[in-house]
């Protein structure tokens, strides 16, 4: 994208994946310290996959999240903690240095309905 004077680049990546909601892993988490972290590894593992054919972040993103749900059910709060699976599996992947506030600048949430559940990541690379 060219906005003004300045050259932003934007990538878009389409993870087709129903994370648990913060509820599941605060269940998991309370069923045994273990439960909680092959959870968490898993699923990181899981959209490990669909994150290989992003860049190396050298410059400060701020990531959309659009949550496309198939049902109503889930509150908003309970879908958006996946993003800390997401920006982990970033790190481990090697694509974010770090996700602290100099890597990571921002993040916005929208949700959507449809099929099938999936979470689409518009990550917008800051000069």
């Amino acid at each position: 994208l060219v906005y003004g004077s300045h050259v932003m680049e934007d990538f878009l990546i389409e993870i087709p994946y129903k994370f648990p909601s913060l509820n599941d892993y605060t269940r998991a988490c309370r069923s045994g310290w273990q439960a909680g972290a092959k959870m968490k590894e898993k699923i990181e593992k899981d959209i490990g996959w669909f994150l290989k054919d992003l860049p190396v972040f050298d410059r400060p993103i701020i990531i959309h999240f659009l949550w496309i749900e198939d049902n109503k059910r889930r509150d908003y709060d309970n879908i958006a903690f996946a993003k800390k699976f997401i920006l982990d599996a970033m790190q481990k992947q090697g694509r974010l240095a770090n996700d602290n506030r100099k890597h990571v600048v921002g993040f916005t949430d929208s949700f959507d309905y449809g099929k099938p559940t999936r979470v689409i990541l518009r990550i917008e690379v800051k000069e």
